[in-house]
């Protein structure tokens, strides 16, 4: 493993999704010191660029969950810093984070997304917006992950309310007709589609519960469809990817109707990595461990150097 030098694993930092984060990169350290790898720990909460800096890693394992990690932000430091990391570059990573400004995207090129509006104040939460969205809507900020701020309206005073709760988190909330059907994630790794996963839930939907504090979620992998659709979700996946300048790694999510129609919700550029995480899970049907999915990650740092 000395083909990759010192390998600084960053997690924790400063964002809504740093719980989670902490265990992505506790899994993801363990991993690669498991394997070989001279990591180690470096938390943006507690230690600055200029320490990374200090510490003379040769390449960037990055596992911070949302803003200031998934955003462009720290991509753009490290380039900057001339560090080879993990995953998709600023533009893929600023893009994707952008739930709004990607489906305005997908709408461009065609690609299958449920109608949407973009609100910036509770007052424009109107029964009339309601109503031209089906009458049933999921209301989101448009730049966190994790199912954070999420909720469902069905009426005007709900609706309000989550908009309210929404703007917490951010300027702009992406209100979304709801789709009711099952939901997928697509994972992809490298140039390779991994095998489709369907979660079932007795919740209203995928919430942040259902993915990390409760044991009633189901899982599918691979999913139970037949190969036309399984091959049709799989191409959408990889188009809204790349479509968003995404590289490396990442997930793609979808909703499925009830007529087998795959609109794609968003694109993850650095998913979770925890014992409950969704990647890991495909790319264990795809025959990787989590270990060698781990080094497939870090490996696209030495191709990348090789190819600059």
């Amino acid at each position: 493993m000395s083909r990759f030098g010192r390998v600084a694993v960053l997690f924790g930092g400063n964002s809504a999704e740093r719980d989670v984060s902490l265990r992505s990169g506790q899994a993801v350290l363990s991993a690669l010191q498991h394997s070989g790898v001279d990591a180690y720990a470096v938390d943006p909460k507690h230690q600055s660029l200029a320490e990374l800096a200090a510490s003379k890693p040769d390449r960037v394992f990055i596992v911070l969950h949302g803003r200031g990690g998934e955003d462009g932000s720290m991509q753009g430091a490290l380039e900057q810093l001339n560090l080879p990391y993990t995953g998709s570059k600023v533009l893929g990573s600023a893009l994707a984070m952008d739930k709004s400004r990607c489906k305005g995207l997908f709408r461009a090129l065609g690609i299958p997304t449920a109608d949407f509006q973009v609100l910036q104040q509770v007052e424009q939460a109107t029964h009339e917006l309601l109503q031209s969205l089906g009458g049933k809507v999921m209301v989101k900020p448009a730049n966190e992950g994790s199912s954070i701020g999420m909720s469902v309206a069905a009426d005007e005073a709900t609706l309000k309310t989550a908009v309210a709760a929404a703007l917490v988190f951010d300027r702009d909330v992406l209100v979304e007709r709801w789709i009711d059907g099952r939901e997928l994630t697509v994972s992809v790794l490298g140039e390779q589609v991994l095998p489709i996963i369907e979660m079932r839930t007795p919740r209203d939907f995928y919430d942040y519960e259902a993915k990390y504090q409760v044991d009633t979620t189901e899982y599918l992998c691979p999913a139970p469809l037949n190969e036309a659709l399984t091959q049709q979700v799989q191409q959408i996946a990889w188009q809204a990817f790349t479509a968003v300048a995404a590289s490396g790694w990442g997930r793609v999510d979808f909703m499925l109707d009830a007529h087998n129609q795959p609109y794609v919700l968003e694109v993850n550029t650095v998913p979770g990595m925890t014992e409950k995480s969704l990647v890991p899970m495909a790319a264990k049907a795809a025959g990787y461990t989590f270990n060698e999915l781990v080094l497939a990650v870090l490996d696209q740092t030495i191709a990348e150097k090789e190819q600059a």
